[in-house]
């Protein structure tokens, strides 16, 4: 598919790959990067939205760059500006290229049209859903969790909120290693056992700690208990269906399971500490997480913090519709004061324990800030989430932006991570700041 040239933008050379098994997990990158990028419909009227081809061709050059680290065998990238797609492409391979395939391996193209699984961004679609419950009163996020599930009020749990697991403070970050066996991981009453076994390493909303699975069960244990159906169920009948979305909530049907993009670890194996820091969080080692994320149990059960499958596209469009203050196509979803509810941030100038980072977290979103920002430097305004490991998706109302980027490659610590970093600045550099004043996010 035809790309615009450049020739003023600076091209890196190709990484010349080993015969021999390359200890950083890099992938085979083809020195013709047009064999292996699509594209879908973009708009072409970019100057009346504020941008340029040239400038999306600088953000598309930063993915090339990212591609070319050898660290992620697919990546999909879909911006949004003032509701409109000006970039909606992926590169590389969805199947066949991982670091460990053969080299005559049988290759499939990762499209825009590819779902990926997004890890932790699904806790987006999970705060939302609770959220949307409680505009409409059938819960509370302030209410304590043992009000709708009575057995959960054991080891000192009975004074959680709601509001502290999406907002990371209830004190029970972590899961057993049992809880991840995928033999049971559809297994409701086994789930339920294991978080009223837990006990809190932390008194209830004192400690900002990422809750990287924990939360989300319990969640959606009470979404069941209010609705009498599964969170699976509620965000498809309440959000996706009237929507339209093709993808985008837990998990796949199974005759869907072969067209997810697999997961591969890459890069150099974490070390301690990080790999200590990381098993922590994640309550696996980091290399298992991504392997058994291809698992067939896992892309067909329902794992609310992190088993939502879905395209870039539509990843970018969940994202515009709280940009549009919860209204899209013309279909009420939710309203604006719930959003700002849900984007208020509850962490101020904290370390988050369990990822040893200055975050800002908002109740079941992760918050931009001036220079330390997941979604580029001056994003004080944006909120989004990061998925495992360099999935993002994110708003951005001061340059009415909604993004999706997810990423195939799981690497930790890597050579290429400044490049991601470069990636989210350009874009937010390609597209200025617009005027907000009258909109839902500028009223009191």
């Amino acid at each position: 598919m035809s790309m615009i040239s450049l020739e003023n933008l600076p091209i890196p050379p190709i990484p010349r790959l080993p015969l021999v098994p390359d200890p950083l997990r890099r992938i085979r990158v083809p020195r013709d990067l047009g064999s292996v990028t699509a594209r879908s419909d973009e708009a072409s009227a970019l100057e009346a939205l504020g941008m340029t081809p040239v400038g999306i061709e600088r953000i598309w050059a930063r993915v090339e760059r990212l591609y070319r680290s050898g660290f992620y065998p697919a990546i999909a990238l879909c911006v949004r500006r003032e509701g409109e797609v000006v970039l909606d492409r992926a590169i590389g391979h969805a199947r066949g290229n991982g670091p460990s395939d053969r080299e005559d391996a049988e290759r499939t193209p990762a499209t825009p049209q590819t779902p990926f699984v997004i890890f932790s961004a699904s806790k987006v679609m999970t705060a939302i859903v609770a959220h949307l419950l409680d505009e409409r009163g059938l819960l509370h996020v302030g209410d304590r969790v043992c009000e709708y599930i009575p057995e959960y009020a054991v080891h000192g749990k009975q004074v959680i909120t709601i509001e502290q697991l999406l907002s990371h403070r209830a004190g029970v970050p972590n899961l057993p290693a049992d809880a991840f066996d995928l033999d049971r991981f559809s297994d409701r009453e086994f789930m339920l056992e294991m978080l009223c076994a837990a006990k809190p390493s932390s008194r209830p909303g004192k400690l900002l700690s990422y809750h990287a699975a924990s939360g989300g069960f319990i969640v959606a244990e009470i979404v069941r208990r209010v609705t009498g159906r599964d969170i699976r169920t509620v965000l498809r009948q309440e959000i996706l269906k009237p929507l339209h979305f093709r993808w985008g909530n837990y998990g796949v049907s199974p005759r869907d399971v072969g067209r997810v993009a697999l997961s591969y670890p890459t890069g150099p194996p974490a070390l301690p500490p990080l790999s200590t820091v990381l098993k922590r969080a994640l309550g696996l080692p980091p290399d298992e997480v991504t392997v058994r994320s291809n698992d067939p149990r896992f892309l067909t059960g329902i794992a609310p913090s992190g088993n939502v499958v879905t395209t870039a596209n539509e990843f970018s469009r969940f994202f515009d519709l709280l940009l549009a203050g919860g209204e899209l196509d013309g279909v009420r979803i939710l309203q604006a004061r719930t959003i700002r509810r849900a984007i208020s941030e509850r962490a101020f100038r904290e370390i988050d324990l369990s990822l040893v980072a200055p975050l800002r977290h908002a109740s079941g979103f992760m918050l931009g800030a001036s220079t330390f920002s997941l979604f580029g430097p001056d994003t004080d305004e944006a909120f989004g989430h990061l998925g495992f490991t360099n999935v993002l998706g994110w708003a951005d109302p001061e340059r009415a932006l909604s993004v999706g980027l997810i990423t195939s490659g799981k690497p930790m610590l890597h050579p290429a991570l400044g490049e991601l970093w470069l990636l989210t600045r350009a874009i937010g550099q390609e597209a200025p700041k617009v005027a907000r004043t009258g909109t839902w996010f500028t009223q009191a």
